[in-house]
């Protein structure tokens, strides 16, 4: 029983909620960036204080420049979507002031979730009329099962950077050696050009 619970208690410290808080100066641009995978669901929730005449606008793009949530003159609200690919993905809060106004600092708070973390299992118990310890259990496997895929990404990537990496050493030792080679060529052209060269002069026999 104490093993199932500390077991528990260790994968409830897995399932972390991202949440960032910062001042955004008048006329300026602040922007989070987050690596995520392929089909992974991503909620966010903002909220940033009012200020008489400012606006503030938010965009979610990836690294090819698409947009995947826009909004403009935001107060407080959510936002969501789906990741295309394995990819940088960035959201980008600009605060806008008009001419010949004078702007204050807003304060920007941003919670974002992904995954697992973005399901709402109340609502799944409650659709399969399951009870509180199955609901629970209905979670923990999805979050075993998240942690198992992302071993096995990060085994695939390690196993990347390691063909990389020998590849990598492999083009430098070949590297070396025609170094070596151009070197010691053109040591022995050296060597021949001055002895044709003293000998044209007299200088040697």
């Amino acid at each position: 029983m104490e093993l199932w619970y500390s077991c528990v208690l260790f994968l409830t410290y897995l399932v972390t909620v991202n949440c960032i808080m910062w001042n955004l100066e008048p006329n300026t641009q602040k922007c989070l960036k987050e690596e995520l995978h392929q089909n992974v669901p991503v909620i966010g929730e903002f909220d940033v204080t009012e200020a008489a005449g400012q606006t503030v606008n938010y965009v979610v793009t990836d690294s090819k420049g698409h947009i995947l949530a826009k909004r403009q003159d935001i107060t407080k609200g959510k936002f969501s979507f789906n990741t295309e690919s394995f990819d940088t993905y960035e959201i980008c809060f600009s605060s806008h002031v008009p001419p010949n106004y004078r702007g204050i600092t807003q304060e920007v708070s941003l919670i974002t979730k992904h995954g697992i973390e973005t399901k709402n299992y109340d609502t799944y118990g409650e659709a399969a009329q399951l009870k509180p310890i199955e609901k629970e259990l209905k979670r923990l496997e999805d979050l075993s099962n998240a942690i198992v895929q992302d071993f096995a990404i990060m085994r695939k990537r390690e196993e990347e950077m390691r063909d990389t990496n020998e590849s990598t050493n492999s083009r430098v030792l070949y590297f070396s050696v025609f170094s070596m080679c151009c070197l010691l060529g053109l040591a022995t052209w050296q060597v021949l050009y001055l002895r044709r060269y003293f000998k044209a002069k007299k200088l040697i026999e």
